[in-house]
Parts: structure tokens; C-alpha cells; sequence
């Protein structure tokens, strides 16, 4: 049989049934594989970057792989946004790209290029994949394949690329005498998985017993592992509170009443107090980077007994030395605490609840009109929540809209929120949606601010074409936010290229254009018509929602001050009084 073809048939046993792609020479082999076949669909879009967000949302919704592919040389460089952003949030997918024939490739001749397009995709993605390899010999294929797909879900899962060169694409090949990687010594050298170690988890259960302040940190890695259920079910019967990361915050339904919102940064303040107070902190899959820590991680969680499991041993201990350590598929450990804990006998967490329901009841997160007229963007993200249904999917762009969403999106049972965390790329939110919605068959909401929908907004006809329930939610300040914000606080309002020399057009035409419906929000007390009126339509529809330019993400942390010290800044006095801990030191957290 060809080669492409093989390819195309391995890719439909594992459960992919669409392709996300840019057509180039070099991979129409490929794309002439899929055209015959009735299980499985090109999704043909306007930029490989596109394509490659919409795979990873896809593989983020089915829990399995996302595939996309492009063409030599600018379309494989355009994909490497999208490979960066699976490799820092742990998603399985597999890039494929084309590459010139063999015979044209350059290899180790000391020029740039000798095929028109040749590009060098697998030295560049090398430091951003789990496996890159091109592929020289056509009897190489299946064990290439077997083994990319087996390391992108593998372990800490990621992404991988095969660059299949024209000649080999369209090789015949016999699959009978093809070597596998599945069962050979290499893949029996590599499926090592860390086991639970029984001893720990008994340490862990003794230490919930014992605590009377205890907290979850729930951060992406739960949902990784598929231990959202997991987890639920250990809150269920030890009623430990729970405070997620940014990627962990669809990991519980936001109605659990022991759910507290989300910590860090841009972080809700009765979060990040809820955390600081604690005098157990169990970190779930969750790598404590400075957005989650701020910049002073000796005060993190200072006063609890911090226990961090996590499936990449260079995770732990990284950032924040912690008192027990353990490298473990969070999922795994969860089912061990799960049994080890079930018979124990539920700790009286009253008074703990009562604190951190004071705090949330004490310090919501809303903006103060006085000093931000208008639309309160919290507010908004509250209203739209409540409107959209169970089984959603709430993709976020990244700017101010991703925090004011962190902040107040509530989310329900069966919802997913997917976000672009550790690349934390512009643009992400649309092509999301487009890959969820392709997932799920279902409805998705693309969260974006006016910059971020612009870095895509070519592939509105994506979801147009393909009557794709996608409500795009644009929340258009005319400005580039969340830099502003930035440069207003620590650049004395020089706002060179946030506003200064940046520019939108009418976003409501450009919707319209693309044959969207488009609706345009200019005050709270409209919004409900307008989002109903949206939400209802069967396909696809784009809603503006008008802000004001100085709107801001508040609370806010900033440099040097420990989490639960956020800007605008509470009164000392006021902060020790709500504080159960001693304060840091004022004279150690400069201005």
C-alpha cells in the first residue's frame, strides 16, 4: 500500500476522525489519503497556527490525540506556537509535516537549503517535542509512528513530530514486514510509570487527619491524568477545601461548595488567602511557577505542611521546597488515597469553612465603579456563565479577558475550560473552540479580547463553513490590556504600542463579513438579551462587548509582596486582623 495511506489509517485507530491542516505541496500525499475515506475529515484552515491550537483543544476534549499537519518549510515553522504551547501544558498530539524529496534534502552539506521550502523542521521543534524524527526510510514508518504516538501519551504527555519527506510519502510499502516499536526493547525499556509508593499515601491520610486547616491545590496536571473525578471523589469524603491553578480551574464544578476559587497572581484575594492560611497544602499536578507563587516562593504556603505529587520528578522541588515529595500519576495516587482514606473518620472542618467563606463573602472580586465606569468585566463573565450550558466548552484567549474569566467564569458540571497556559499565546482562544467544537460535536465559547481575536480572526470562515456552534465573546477595550496595565503601573502610563500605534477595525463588520451574526454589547443592563439572543442561534455568532479602556484586572499581585497581599493593597491592620499567620515582615517586600 502507499505510505500515506498507512499513515492515515494508524492515525483512525487511535480515535481521530479530523485533521486540522493548511494544504501544501509537500503534504498533499497525506491530504489525498484522507479525501476517500468516510471516518475521518480535513479541517482545512487559514494558518498552520490555527491548526495546530485546534489540535491540541481537540486532544484536550477527547482525551486521547490531536493531529494537524502543514507543509514544509513556512508551514511547519508556522505550527511551532501551537507544538510549544502542547509541550509546556502537557497535551498529546502529533505534527506531521512534509518535507522535500530525500534526494533534494540538504543533510549535512554546509548549505542553507538545496530544496525549494527545505527546512530543517525537526531541529527546531527538538527542545519542544517528546520525539521529532524525520523519516528517511519507508520501512521506518510504523515504528516511527507507533512509537511518536505512544511518547505523546506517555508519562507527562506532549507533543511529537514526524517529517516525512515527498519520496517517502508516496513509497509502497508491505505493513505485514514493517517493524513495530510496541514490544520491541526499546518501548520495554522506556514503559517504566513510577508506582504509588503505599507508604506515602499512608503519610498523606495521616497528615489530612491531623490538619485543621488543610487545602487541594488543583492544578492541569489533574485533568492530564484524567483525575478530575478522582479528586472529586476525595473531596466528596474528606470536604478538604479546593483552590486551582489557571489550568486546573475545570477540574470541579464551581458549585461544589468547597470549591474556592483561583490562586496566584491575577488570583481571587479570598483564594490566595485561603491558600495562605492553610496548614496542609496538597499540590496536585500543579508545576508552582511564579504566576502561581509570585516572586517571593519562600512565602508560599509558609505555615502549612506542603505535599506535592507530580508525574515529572523535575518538577518537585523545583521552585518550592516542600515536606514531602512525591512522583506519582496524580491519578494513581488519588484512587490509593481515595481507598486509604474512605474508612477514616471525617475531620470537623467548621471552622476552617467558616474563615474561608468569610473571606470570599468579605472580598469579591469586582471592579470599583467609581474608579471603572461602565461594564464591569467580572460582573460580565458572571452573567455570561450562568447563561451558557452544561457540556460547554469556555476557551480562553490570553490578556486581560483570560484573568477576568479565571477570576468569575463559574463553571458548571461536564464544562471544560481550555487555555493556552504556559505558552500563553495570543490568538489561541478561536482555534480552540473550532478544535472543541470538532471534538465534542457540542457548543463552544471563544473568550477573546479585541488583540488576541485579531492575531486569527481569518478563521471565523472555519466555523462559518462548517456551521460550527462557536460563540465568539470579544470584550474590545481598544487596547492591548493587559500591557497597559503593565506599563501604567510600572512605566508611568507610557502606553507606546498598547495604545500608541495600536489599531482595530470594526469587529462587528469583520464579523459580518465572514457571514457571522454579530451583536454588540454597550452596557450591563442589555447584555442578558444580547447573549440569549446569541446563544440561541444554531451555528455560529460573534457578540462585541464594549469596555472601557482603562478597565483593569484587579486584585493584582505585585513583585515581592507573598500571595495573600494583593494590590490594591488592604490595610495592614485589616490584613493581619483576616489573617490566621504572622505577616511577612512590611520592611521585607519592598515597594
Amino acid at each position: 500500500m502507499k505510505l500515506s495511506d498507512y499513515v492515515i489509517d494508524c492515525i483512525a485507530k487511535e480515535g481521530v476522525s479530523n485533521v486540522f491542516e493548511f494544504i501544501g505541496g509537500a503534504i498533499t500525499h497525506l491530504i489525498d489519503s484522507i479525501y476517500h475515506r468516510s471516518d475521518m475529515e480535513c479541517v482545512s484552515v487559514h494558518h498552520e497556527q490555527t491548526g495546530a491550537f485546534a489540535a491540541e483543544a481537540y486532544a484536550r476534549i477527547n482525551g486521547r490525540l490531536g493531529v494537524a499537519m502543514a507543509t514544509s518549510g513556512p508551514g511547519a515553522l508556522n505550527m511551532v506556537t501551537g507544538i510549544g504551547s502542547c509541550w509546556f501544558d502537557s497535551v498529546p498530539c502529533l505534527f506531521i509535516t512534509g518535507q522535500v524529496n530525500t534526494y533534494e534534502y540538504k543533510f549535512d552539506r554546509p548549505v542553507r537549503q538545496i530544496g525549494f521550502q527545505e527546512t530543517d523542521i525537526v531541529s527546531v521543534v527538538t527542545p519542544l517535542t517528546k520525539y521529532a524524527v524525520l523519516v528517511t526510510e519507508p520501512e521506518s514508518i510504523r515504528y516511527h509512528l507507533e512509537k511518536a504516538i505512544w511518547l505523546a501519551r506517555s508519562g507527562r504527555p506532549g507533543p511529537v513530530l514526524l517529517d516525512i519527506p515527498m519520496n517517502i510519502q508516496r513509497a509502497q510499502i508491505d505493513p505485514a514486514d514493517l517493524p513495530g516499536f510496541l514490544g520491541s526493547e526499546e518501548h520495554a525499556a522506556l514503559a517504566t510509570v513510577p508506582a504509588v509508593d503505599p507508604v506515602q499515601v499512608r503519610q498523606v491520610a495521616g497528615l489530612i487527619g491531623q490538619a485543621k486547616r488543610p487545602v487541594i491545590l488543583a492544578g492541569g496536571g489533574v485533568r492530564t491524568a484524567g483525575g478530575a473525578e478522582a479528586l472529586q471523589a476525595l473531596v466528596e469524603h474528606t470536604g478538604i477545601p479546593v483552590v486551582s491553578t489557571l489550568l486546573g480551574l475545570d477540574v470541579i464544578p464551581h458549585d461544589n461548595p468547597a470549591f474556592f476559587g483561583m490562586i496566584g497572581a491575577y488570583g481571587n484575594r479570598y483564594s490566595n488567602m485561603t491558600l495562605a492560611n492553610s496548614d496542609l497544602l496538597l499540590i496536585l499536578g500543579a508545576r508552582l511557577d511564579s504566576r502561581q507563587t509570585g516572586t517571593r516562593p519562600d512565602t508560599f504556603a509558609r505555615a502549612a505542611t506542603r505535599v506535592h505529587v507530580d508525574i515529572d520528578p523535575h518538577e518537585l522541588n523545583a521552585k518550592v521546597k516542600v515536606d514531602l515529595a512525591i512522583h506519582a500519576d496524580v491519578r494513581a495516587f488519588l484512587d490509593a488515597l481515595n481507598r486509604e482514606t474512605a474508612a477514616t473518620v471525617r475531620t470537623d472542618l467548621t471552622a476552617w469553612y467558616g474563615v474561608i467563606n468569610r473571606y470570599r463573602e468579605q472580598y469579591p472580586t469586582l471592579a470599583d465603579p467609581a474608579e471603572f465606569p461602565g461594564i464591569d468585566p467580572n460582573r460580565f463573565m458572571e452573567l455570561l456563565a450562568n447563561r451558557c450550558a452544561e457540556g460547554d466548552a469556555i476557551c480562553l484567549d490570553v490578556g486581560q479577558n483570560q484573568m477576568w474569566a479565571g477570576q468569575s467564569f463559574r463553571l458548571k458540571q461536564g464544562q471544560r475550560m481550555l487555555i493556552s497556559g504556559g505558552m500563553g499565546a495570543m490568538g489561541f482562544a478561536l482555534p480552540a473552540a473550532l478544535g472543541a467544537a470538532k471534538a465534542t460535536g457540542g457548543r463552544a465559547i471563544a473568550i477573546a479580547g479585541d488583540g488576541g481575536i485579531q492575531v486569527n480572526i481569518q478563521d471565523l470562515e472555519v466555523i462559518v463553513s462548517h456551521r460550527l456552534p462557536v460563540k465568539v465573546i470579544v470584550l474590545n477595550n481598544r487596547c492591548l490590556g493587559m500591557v497597559r496595565q503593565f506599563q501604567d503601573m510600572y512605566f508611568g502610563g507610557r502606553r507606546q504600542s498598547t495604545v500608541i500605534g495600536y489599531g482595530c477595525p470594526d469587529l462587528v463588520k469583520v464579523a459580518q463579513a465572514y457571514g457571522l451574526p454579530a451583536f454588540s454589547i454597550d452596557s450591563l443592563e442589555g447584555a442578558a438579551a444580547v447573549l440569549d439572543a446569541a446563544l440561541a442561534l444554531d451555528g455560529p455568532a460573534f457578540v462585541e462587548v464594549k469596555l472601557e479602556q482603562n478597565s483593569c484586572v484587579n486584585p493584582k499581585l505585585v513583585v515581592n509582596r507573598p500571595i495573600e497581599d494583593m494590590s490594591p493593597h488592604l490595610d495592614r491592620k485589616e490584613l493581619a486582623e483576616a489573617m490566621l499567620i504572622d505577616l511577612v515582615d512590611e520592611g521585607e517586600v519592598p515597594e
